[in-house]
């Protein structure tokens, strides 16, 4: 029998060992993550140029944004329409290809690989140069619609065109969110499918009735990964058009990237950054509140509702 004061020792000894193990991770979080992130709110109060020490101003970067800064709310637009133009297409698309891609055919490990290839490489600077090369004034889709007698236009250089293309650059990126689909499609248990073929229900039927319920939980996961990431996109619009035409791509990002390292007011873009920080957590916070009204969690049994 173990005496307890070894008992005590020993349970020591492996708290040690964990926090030991972990203390990288730890060090990183700390010096890394939390650091900066304290760094930044203090900033945020201050006025600063990198050159010379902060000085603290309070509010005043805060009111300056919402009461004097139309470019503030011209980025927030962009920002809002490229998430609520961006999402609900990469959602679309890649439900439809995962899909068309949970089908017992032969080779079709050969084209899920084929489809989430470009996703690995997405969002990369490579791909944003090849992007405003193909959408430029002679670039590929051009020269394909003169095959077809149509005259192109300048897609990145037209302000009615830019940010479209940015949308379609990033719902192209959609191979992640489609292997997210695809796995929960083969969860679905497929005796729901054969029961509602007895009860003479077709393919909208099926879909409509058990498919999206059953899916609902991945939908939602995929929204508010999507919302979130898309307002952090900076690569394309930074690379591709650097915010042009007339600030038609000038998302909020690439606003906050240039008030840091163009115009060095780091107070200032300290302050943008909080700001995003509360508009992101405010819409996963609605968007979490609204789940409950159509996300469907089997084991509830609520019928469309989370609790």
């Amino acid at each position: 029998m173990t005496a307890p004061g070894k008992r005590r020792r020993n349970k020591g000894e492996t708290n040690l060992a964990g926090y030991a193990f972990i203390s990288p991770w730890l060090l990183g979080f700390f010096l890394l993550t939390l650091w900066p992130i304290a760094q930044s709110f203090y900033l945020s109060f201050t006025e600063y140029s990198l050159l010379e020490a902060p000085v603290w101003t309070g509010t005043a970067n805060y009111k300056n944004i919402f009461t004097n800064d139309a470019t503030f709310v011209q980025s927030l637009g962009v920002t809002f329409t490229f998430v609520l133009v961006s999402v609900p297409l990469k959602l679309f698309f890649s439900l439809l290809v995962a899909m068309a891609l949970s089908k017992n055919i032969r080779g079709m490990n050969v084209y899920r690989t084929a489809i989430y290839f470009p996703s690995l490489i997405g969002g990369s600077i490579a791909v944003a140069a090849l992007w405003r090369n193909m959408f430029g004034l002679d670039g590929y889709v051009n020269q394909v619609l003169a095959w077809f007698g149509i005259e192109g236009v300048g897609w990145i250089s037209n302000p009615d065109t830019s940010l479209g293309t940015l949308i379609l650059l990033n719902t192209w990126q959609f191979g992640s969110t489609m292997v997210i689909f695809l796995a929960g499609l083969k969860q679905i248990p497929q005796e729901l499918y054969e029961s509602a073929a007895v009860d003479g229900a077709g393919r909208f039927r099926k879909f409509v009735s058990i498919t999206l319920p059953m899916l609902s939980p991945v939908m939602f996961f995929n929204l508010v990964l999507g919302v979130i990431g898309s307002f952090q996109t900076f690569t394309s619009a930074f690379i591709i058009t650097k915010g042009g035409p007339i600030n038609s791509t000038y998302v909020y990002a690439l606003y906050l990237y240039d008030k840091a390292f163009k115009h060095y007011q780091m107070g200032y873009a300290s302050a943008l950054a909080w700001i995003l920080l509360f508009i992101v957590a405010a819409l996963t916070v609605l968007n979490f509140l609204a789940s409950r009204y159509w996300v469907f969690y089997e084991s509830d049994g609520t019928g469309g509702k989370n609790g």
